[in-house]
């Protein structure tokens, strides 16, 4: 009997091994094409078997390409790893910034955005989550949803409005590992007796809205800032949300509308109108009015900010002792 080659009988087709890292066939096959990393092994001169190095090699490149290292690199270092006696490398340092083409269209972000974006469209859960984990230790968390998470997720709306039904799968576990890193960089909510000033910042999406990050990217950055909060999540019923504002008192609401379809001025108007307190002292809450749906749609008196930065500092500089209670 015929003696099988080498690690044959523990090796993997390439749809098998495909299947096991989360990419496709014919990535493998552009990877050997392109960068040498090929099976060790094959049958009838034609048929890829992949050996436990060969494994090795390649799962080192999904690592390192997860990690926003471009191919060509990341296959060069994964193939010294593997070598007899190598001694481990650290991923090679690449640039702040990428404006090279890829899977999902960035275009000038930074350098984590692809390495997140590539492990989004393998879904390879572990490797988001690592690269959300480390965006937010680096940067902070308002660099981190700004600057990271936020283009990789645009990013992923536009693939799949471009693409029909596909990438659908990928936005929703993008979306999961980035409530799941924002709610473990959530402070315990603060007591409104514990701050000087006003009630807390009720944060809500309108009626209709499903889309919740954003309100839980702000609501952890001003759990940061130790701010009170009362975060109440999606598509809070008109009812609902009134009877919080009235029981919270709060010093403002940020509505959350996504589309322009859930965008209603009128309940931001009402909720602006709200007003407790004793006679000749009411006060009113600051309606902040957050998400595209609201472009366009002017809100007078209401704020508007433009980025995550200025949202937290304008809710922030409603707690600082020197601002004057103005009547309503």
């Amino acid at each position: 009997m015929k003696e099988s080659p080498p690690d044959t009988a523990t090796s993997l087709t390439t749809g098998a091994l495909a299947r096991r890292l989360g990419v496709s066939p014919t990535t493998l096959r552009s990877w050997d094409r392109r960068y040498g990393i090929g099976p060790a092994v094959r049958t009838d001169g034609r048929h890829r078997r992949w050996t436990p190095r060969d494994i090795a090699v390649l799962e080192a490149m999904c690592r390192l390409t997860s990690a926003g290292v471009p191919p060509a690199e990341a296959a060069r270092a994964a193939k010294e790893s593997a070598s007899p006696g190598a001694v481990p490398q650290r991923a090679p340092e690449t640039p702040t910034r990428s404006r090279a083409a890829g899977t999902l269209p960035l275009g000038d972000v930074r350098q984590e955005c692809r390495g997140l974006a590539r492990a989004a469209v393998r879904l390879d859960a572990p490797a988001v989550e690592e690269q959300l984990t480390a965006a937010v230790e680096t940067h902070g968390l308002a660099v981190a949803w700004q600057e990271v998470m936020v283009p990789t997720l645009h990013a992923v709306g536009r693939k799949w409005a471009s693409s029909g039904d596909r990438y659908v799968e990928v936005e929703h576990l993008l979306s999961w590992h980035m409530s799941t890193a924002l709610r473990r960089w959530t402070r315990p909510p603060v007591r409104h007796g514990d701050v000087l000033g006003p009630g807390p910042v009720v944060l809500a999406c309108v009626p209709g809205e499903q889309h919740t990050l954003a309100l839980e990217a702000l609501n952890a950055g001003l759990g940061e800032l130790r701010l009170p909060t009362r975060m109440l999540g999606a598509a809070v019923p008109v009812e609902a949300l009134t009877a919080a504002v009235d029981r919270l008192g709060p010093a403002a609401v940020v509505l959350w509308a996504q589309a322009r379809s859930t965008a209603s001025l009128p309940l931001a108007r009402h909720l602006a109108g709200a007003q407790w307190g004793v006679k000749g002292a009411r006060r009113r809450p600051v309606v902040m009015l957050g998400g595209p749906g609201w472009l366009g749609r002017p809100g007078p008196g209401m704020l508007r900010p433009t980025v995550f930065e200025d949202a937290l500092d304008t809710l922030a500089a409603l707690y600082a002792p020197e601002r004057p209670t103005t009547p309503g």
